[in-house]
């Protein structure tokens, strides 16, 4: 232990104490991990991209759509990519609560995100530059529904649901007989 753990052992037990990510108790793997997170920042920067490209007309709803796909970039970077926003004092606060949603949470955020700029101002632009965050939202819920079952434990369901039904259908005959 070192000196600051002893002179405040409530704080030590406290960080010691601290909760998992989210992402950890739900069984997320290292690398999607972070194939999410990197999913993440470009689905920022084409958001970016593509909401200034936006932004660039005269129509009142093109211009809404451009600053809601670049605020859709600032949240996905102040979730996925902290770092990226250094200069923000509140950043690793909004990361660190980000880090503590479910996964099917993340996915249907990032997800109603990247849909509502396409339905302000349906055009190429804003399909393109909000097809990465979706698909970041997609990767998140695929997440949300766990890992694939073995094929032994789903032949051995199979097998019990098969004599269930077969003893209900016995039971049915000779309660006719």
């Amino acid at each position: 232990m070192s000196s600051q753990d002893e002179q405040f052992p409530a704080a030590a037990a406290a960080a010691a104490a601290a909760p998992e990510p989210a992402g950890a108790e739900e069984g997320m793997t290292w690398w999607y991990r972070w194939l999410c997170r990197i999913a993440g920042v470009i689905g920022g920067m084409s958001c970016a991209f593509a909401g200034l490209w936006n932004c660039v007309t005269i129509n009142p709803l093109n211009i809404a759509a451009g600053v809601w796909m670049m605020l859709n970039a600032f949240v996905l970077f102040l979730c996925e990519a902290p770092f990226c926003c250094q200069f923000i004092e509140f950043a690793n606060a909004v990361a660190a609560r980000a880090d503590r949603l479910r996964a099917w949470q993340k996915a249907a955020f990032y997800c109603g995100m990247a849909v509502f700029p396409v339905m302000l101002s349906l055009t190429l632009t804003t399909l393109l530059g909000n097809a990465i965050a979706f698909a970041t939202g997609v990767l998140y819920g695929l997440s949300a529904l766990g890992k694939k079952g073995d094929a032994i434990a789903y032949a051995r369901i199979h097998q019990q649901q098969k004599q269930m039904d077969e003893e209900k259908l016995t039971g049915s005959l000779e309660g006719q007989a």
